[in-house]
């Protein structure tokens, strides 16, 4: 073997060496941005924080909460007791995504995809959770006439919100043997609006009236179901109650009988005074 040809085999192996050093540099893990990194929920609701992971061969992929520096999953590994949080990573897919069900207050803040690398890299993804919270139209005290309809209706303001009725602690059941309960709900892009029937109302429909939407705060009523006519008065709950005429001829008298005594009292101490001079 000539010496140009050891020359020009030694450059070739340095040239295929380079190229596969750089291959392995190219096939370093690195995040691929094409998810939001502000993230907006409610109370109740499910929120995913997503990250996608690239060239992550044998390497380990973690979700850390920053608040604490609480590691809560390692790979498909969850290493935290809350079993609220876990990972959705579709098979052979680049995605580790982090759920958070029933999102509550303290979950708000910053957490971060880790990859092990040497250094290791991070994708931050900040967590915004909101209090929505229902409204049910109308005063907080509902006076019905036995035998009309009561009329509930209440609103919140979440997209595609799912509302439920509960009177007392039970759900309202539209297929008891009672009848005559309906449900009219209208979903738009401002919110949901949700509106409770029941017809021929009777005394046992009467107690608290709750709104329970998915992802904010309840709303409730209290509804009295009263005999005969309802006076205009009792139709709000800020409404202010007049005094009954007997009420009042019962006072009238009473003061009239106190001021009797008074003068009584004096006129027989005056009497006593002037028979001892």
């Amino acid at each position: 073997m000539n010496s140009s040809y050891k020359i020009n085999l030694a450059k070739a192996s340095i040239t295929a060496a380079g190229n596969e050093n750089n291959g392995i540099k190219d096939d370093k893990p690195y995040f691929e941005a094409v998810y939001p990194r502000n993230v907006s929920t409610v109370v109740d609701d499910t929120a995913i924080l997503k990250c996608v992971v690239k060239n992550k061969g044998d390497r380990t992929v973690s979700w850390m909460r920053k608040r604490d520096l609480h590691i809560l999953t390692s790979n498909n590994f969850l290493y935290t007791g809350d079993q609220r949080f876990s990972v959705i990573h579709p098979q052979d897919s680049d995605d580790w995504n982090l759920k958070i069900e029933y999102v509550q207050p303290k979950d708000a803040g910053t957490y971060e995809c880790q990859v092990n690398t040497e250094p290791k890299i991070n994708y931050a993804v900040n967590l915004d959770v909101g209090t929505a919270r229902a409204k049910i139209i109308g005063s907080q005290e509902l006076h019905i006439k036995k035998g009309s309809t009561i009329s509930l209706t209440c609103t919140v303001n979440i997209y595609g919100s799912a509302i439920s009725w509960y009177h007392g602690t039970q759900i309202v059941n539209f297929d008891s043997e009672r009848g005559g309960i309906s449900l009219e709900q209208e979903k738009t892009e401002t919110g949901t609006t949700s509106r409770l029937l029941l017809t021929r109302a009777s005394f046992r429909d009467g107690g608290n009236y709750s709104c329970v939407p998915v992802g904010a705060l309840s709303a409730s009523v209290i509804v009295h179901v009263l005999n005969g006519e309802i006076p205009q008065a009792m139709q709000t709950s800020d409404a202010v109650y007049p005094p009954r005429p007997t009420v009042f001829i019962l006072l009238l008298a009473l003061s009239t009988f106190c001021n009797f005594l008074s003068i009584q009292h004096i006129t027989t101490e005056v009497n006593n005074f002037l028979l001892h001079r």
